[in-house]
């Protein structure tokens, strides 16, 4: 009676065991409830990006120069603090925040990029070859990491939201998506595969293998090939200008 007792008691758990691991191999992990993703990497990704704001001059910056760096990593704590070591959806602050830090350093490199471009067309900056490249080439890295933020935080409504498998229509389409057999079981796309995204956006200046599928991306995808594009333009010109 024990051993029956036992296993009668053991079967709804068998049986749960049974349906996830069903469950597991129809519905891909991209489109399920997963666990969150690490922290560590957009992490990295974001002291990169201020540390370039803080090597940019000055005069590009907003002022005071180091004020928008700060609150930066005043908020990229605050984050930290909620979700130390995945990103999960705890609460729904931590999502604003997450938006909030985007849009300050999309704040701060846009502006050092209008700044830049203003004073390559008046003449006023770009007086020697090796300062310019250098500034424009941290611009231009800087942006690759800003629209790597935006696309992570807005596809199928962010990495909290993708978390819960609550938005079943992707916003991009990764290769794994389409061909299913060339990744683990577990895959999913994580901030280092929208990092990827946008660098060969930024280098392409078009999609390559990850293709936008909402309007919203096709639309974020045509402003960051723009805004490269006139960046890198100007910024090669000039230089080259210089040392004829």
């Amino acid at each position: 009676m024990n051993d029956q007792g036992r296993d009668a008691e053991g079967r709804p758990a068998r049986l749960e065991r049974l349906l996830a691991d069903g469950e597991r191999q129809v519905v891909p992990a991209w489109r399920r409830a997963t666990r969150g993703e690490p922290r560590w990497a957009v992490t990295a990704v974001i002291l990169v990006a201020v540390a370039l704001q803080l090597m940019l001059p000055h005069r590009l910056a907003l002022q005071p120069y180091w004020a928008l760096p700060v609150l930066e990593l005043a908020l990229l704590a605050g984050l930290i603090a909620g979700n130390p070591r995945r990103v999960e959806p705890r609460t729904r602050w931590l999502r604003l925040l997450g938006l909030a830090l985007t849009g300050v350093i999309s704040l701060a490199n846009g502006w050092a990029a209008v700044r830049l471009v203003a004073g390559l067309v008046d003449g006023t900056e770009g007086a020697e070859a090796g300062p310019l490249l250098l500034t424009g080439g941290g611009i231009w890295l800087t942006n690759v990491i800003v629209f790597a933020l935006w696309y992570w935080e807005w596809d199928r409504g962010g990495p909290m939201a993708r978390i819960r498998g609550h938005h079943q229509y992707a916003d991009f389409l990764f290769v794994q998506m389409q061909s299913p057999e060339t990744a683990p079981p577990d895959w999913e796309p994580a901030f280092l595969d929208y990092l990827y995204l946008s660098f060969t956006n930024s280098t392409a200046f078009s999609p390559t293998d990850v293709m936008p599928l909402s309007r919203w991306a096709k639309m974020l995808m045509m402003l960051q090939s723009s805004v490269s594009l006139v960046t890198v333009v100007l910024v090669v010109a000039r230089a080259v200008n210089i040392l004829r």
